[in-house]
């Protein structure tokens, strides 16, 4: 019965519960709408906020650049430099024409002309006044690297020596040519201060103990490598006083600068002897556990006219060799003098330059080596004048057409020796005289692609360099403005669009 009785009772109580639940769910029904409600507008609101914890959704990948785009890694090393591409279309010159000819607009003044060729063939693609003799800047260094390496050698180095002096307890520091020694310890992987005369000093000490010196050293500077006036008379002396060269001498701290990170302003007008006293200071700290000591006074060794002091380490009779740096190569030397605009560097290759072909260590001995090199390289322009070989005159007059043959010669590999400057050209927005242009809309597609070295004068523009256009054909080009409003912006705008327009040139 009892059983019977509790198991009938269930159901009632389960119908009784759902009717009571089916109440409440009516009852509580509003409450349900309402916080479906409030988390239907929370989901957004957190998305919302999100970010500000999270941190901003990471941007959508930017598209691939264009093929024409894309950096010509084949010419950005002289180890993977590779032929023009023959199969390549060349560019119509009707088409070249139309595009640079709106860009190449002067702003205030003054004429553009200009000159760009097939690489491959020479073909001339574009020519606005090309043969005509025009102040070119710093586009004579250009002509200098060709000179320098054809005449040195890229893997040429200049020694700087310590050696005996004439008279017992003297030591004579001469310079062979390196302008870029650095004050401290040799940096091999360097080309500034590759060779350093701390190194020097403790070598030049070392052997000095093993000959028994004893009690004080004098030190004396051998410049007489190079020859004629250390300043050349072309150059303004605002110029000059400005720091844009110094007087040249064959022995040079930092290319002739106080600080190689300072590259504007005063400069030693004597490097040799700046270098000479950084020597014996350096000579005084490694000799000083030696028990030797170094006079305060440096002095220039005495020398007869037109005799270098000390004879080449080869020559017979030569004073006893006390230490010996290493330069950085002429190819790494040439680099940086294109990529930094160096004009004391230039200068000093120039001098070096004209002794490599028998001819004195002068500025006049230094254009005329550089004229005869590139007569013999065939490239050569009738009624070319070099008043020196940095561009830093006003005197020198060179068309434009000499320039693109230049470029050429280089960038076309038939003289391997000339390869070794393609690394120097700046490249378009990233590195060198080249690295804060490029960067607004209407050339920003040229940079990384455009290789040019530049030139800058008060009323001077220039800009000859290479680029692969977008078919990947190689083009050279010179761009050269005279006359020009100084400080005007749009001259350098105007060669930097032309330059980005080739590289993105199919023009057919």
């Amino acid at each position: 019965m009892t059983k019977t009785s509790g198991t009938n009772q269930w159901p009632g109580r389960a119908r009784q519960a759902a009717r009571s639940g089916a109440s409440g769910l009516r009852r509580s029904w509003p409450a349900v709408l309402l916080s479906m409600l409030l988390v239907a507008l929370a989901v957004p609101a957190a998305l919302l906020v999100a970010p500000g914890f999270l941190g901003p959704e990471p941007p959508a990948p930017a598209p691939p650049a264009p093929a024409w785009q894309q950096v010509p890694a084949t010419l950005s090393t002289v180890q993977g430099l590779a032929p023009p591409d023959g199969s390549a279309p060349a560019p119509l010159p009707s088409s070249v024409s139309a595009r640079l000819e709106p860009l190449l607009k002067t702003d205030g003044g003054g004429t553009f002309t200009g000159l760009v060729q097939d690489s491959l063939t020479g073909q001339v693609l574009f020519d606005r006044g090309g043969s005509e003799n025009r102040v070119p800047a710093s586009n004579m260094k250009l002509l200098a690297a060709v000179a320098a390496l054809r005449s040195l050698g890229p893997e040429h180095r200049f020694t700087t020596q310590a050696a005996a002096g004439p008279a017992p307890g003297q030591v004579v520091l001469a310079g062979g040519g390196d302008v870029l020694l650095g004050p401290g310890e040799s940096a091999p992987e360097q080309v500034m201060g590759h060779a350093g005369l701390a190194t020097l000093a403790a070598r030049t000490v070392e052997k000095l103990q093993e000959g028994g010196a004893a009690g004080e050293i004098k030190v004396l500077v051998d410049d007489s490598l190079f020859s004629g006036p250390a300043l050349n008379p072309a150059w303004q002396p605002g110029d000059v006083a400005a720091g844009e060269v110094a007087p040249v001498y064959p022995l040079a701290l930092n290319s002739a600068r106080y600080d190689p990170a300072v590259t504007t302003g005063p400069r030693p007008q004597d490097a040799a002897m700046a270098a000479g006293e950084e020597f014996a200071a350096r000579l005084r700290t490694a000799g000083a556990a030696a028990g030797l000591t170094v006079a305060a006074a440096v002095e220039r060794l005495p020398q007869a006219a037109d005799t270098p002091a000390l004879p080449s380490p080869e020559g017979a009779g030569q004073p006893a060799v006390l230490g010996e740096v290493q330069s950085a190569t002429v190819a790494e030397q040439v680099n940086l003098m294109l990529q930094d605009s160096d004009n004391y560097l230039a200068e000093a290759l120039g001098r070096l330059t004209a002794l490599a072909g028998g001819l004195p260590g002068s500025n006049d001995g230094a254009t005329a080596a550089v004229g005869a090199q590139l007569a013999a390289a065939g490239l050569a322009s009738e009624g070319m004048k070099l008043v020196d070989v940095c561009g830093l005159a006003m005197g020198n007059q060179v068309p434009a057409r000499q320039f693109a043959e230049v470029v050429r010669a280089i960038a076309s590999g038939t003289d391997t020796r000339l390869r070794a400057a393609l690394d120097g050209f700046p490249v378009a927005g990233l590195s060198g005289t080249l690295d804060t242009r490029y960067r607004d809309a209407a050339t920003a597609r040229g940079a990384g692609l455009v290789r040019a070295k530049t030139g800058t004068l008060n009323t001077v523009l220039a800009l000859s360099g290479y680029v692969v256009d977008a078919d990947g054909r190689l083009l050279v080009f010179s761009f050269i403005g005279n006359g020009l409003a100084p400080g005007a912006a749009g001259n350098k705008e105007a060669l930097d669009r032309a330059a980005t327009a080739l590289a993105g040139c199919g023009c057919r």
